[in-house]
């Protein structure tokens, strides 16, 4: 393949360059779902992150726009303790801003899962959090039920009930980013499963692949899909270093390392999310994280390619991208008390 071919292969799959601009869609400011009709108390939730700790409260008749948001630092660096501590303050500020008392019952999204039968958790990339029982402890702490679901699951949830893929009753959320992970809701409510896993796609093994993860595993999709793992591949390739969307613009010149990186991801990616489809055949697909904003993801071509891994003669799911940006984690953590 010549120069002038790669070029127009480049322009076909990558169109515009990666983009953090989230989608602004006016009828998300007119949105409307009873979601707690019985009681119409406020909606709290928390988006517990590795650096920052967002809260919010949600009109439970208008649960698109926050009544009250506010955001602390994590305090990870200074151990478990810390993290309970600063997430009281958090509470606390929200209970002051808003002149009212926190919710009975309060939604909060983490990194990691709880193993229910233990209550303990694990898989959190704040790891000052693994192996503790941090929905007990907050629950204490706080004076009030708490119910912990993962990021991703949060995520799902929004775009689900609030989102781009509001509407629909079977839900993937992807979180295509610095790792790969997923959520799966059906009408309205996330599954977890017996071992608190369910849509954690990130770390089942692709074809081929056999680099390690640091799961332990071999060949999983984060450990090629993810952002950092097409910038590792790009190196291998080049002997160059660029962040990914630097890659996307190589792309857009010709570079030939850079074409067969997105390339690559793009029969990887199908690859993966064809297995989802033969499992699940959910009614819509979100494709979130940083990764989630290439335009290739959404191309005809990339359709087809995923067709090619299904038990089926057509692929009918939208694929859509989220509305809500970093708005998701922390509405998400207060639909779960909805």
């Amino acid at each position: 393949m010549d120069g002038t071919q790669i070029k127009k292969r480049a322009q076909l799959y990558y169109p515009i360059p990666i983009s953090s601009e989230i989608i602004h869609n006016p009828s998300m400011e007119k949105a409307s779902i009873a979601v707690n009709p019985e009681s119409g108390s406020p909606l709290w939730g928390i988006d517990l992150g590795g650096t920052k700790i967002e809260g919010a409260i949600l009109d439970p008749s208008n649960p698109a726009q926050a009544l009250h948001r506010l955001r602390v630092p994590t305090g990870a660096a200074d151990g478990y303790e810390s993290v309970l501590e600063h997430l009281a303050t958090l509470v606390s500020k929200l209970e002051n801003e808003s002149g009212s008392k926190r919710s009975a019952t309060i939604g909060i999204g983490t990194p990691g899962v709880t193993v229910p039968s233990t209550g303990l958790l694990k898989n959190s990339n704040t790891l000052c959090l693994n192996g503790k029982p941090l929905s007990a402890d907050l629950s204490r702490l706080l004076g009030c039920e708490v119910i912990l679901a993962n990021d991703a699951n949060c995520c799902a949830l929004a775009e689900a009930t609030l989102g781009a893929a509001r509407g629909y009753k079977t839900v993937f959320g992807i979180i295509l980013g610095t790792g790969v992970g997923g959520g799966i809701v059906v009408e309205g409510r996330v599954l977890t499963g017996p071992h608190g896993i369910c849509g954690e796609w990130g770390h089942n093994p692709l074809c081929g692949e056999e680099a390690i993860c640091y799961c332990g595993r071999r060949g999983c999709i984060e450990n090629v899909c993810s952002g950092p793992a097409l910038e590792r591949y790009y190196e291998k390739r080049s002997g160059k270093t660029f962040r990914l969307p630097e890659i996307v613009k190589l792309a857009l010149t010709a570079d030939k390392n850079a074409v067969e990186t997105l390339e690559r991801l793009r029969s990887k990616f199908a690859e993966a999310l064809g297995a989802i489809v033969n499992i699940l055949d959910p009614d819509a697909i979100v494709i979130g994280g940083g990764v989630g904003n290439l335009d290739l993801l959404y191309t005809p071509e990339t359709r087809e390619a995923v067709r090619t891994h299904l038990f089926n003669d057509r692929l009918d799911t939208p694929l859509l991208r989220p509305l809500l940006g970093d708005s998701a984690g922390v509405f998400g953590a207060a639909m779960l008390t909805a």
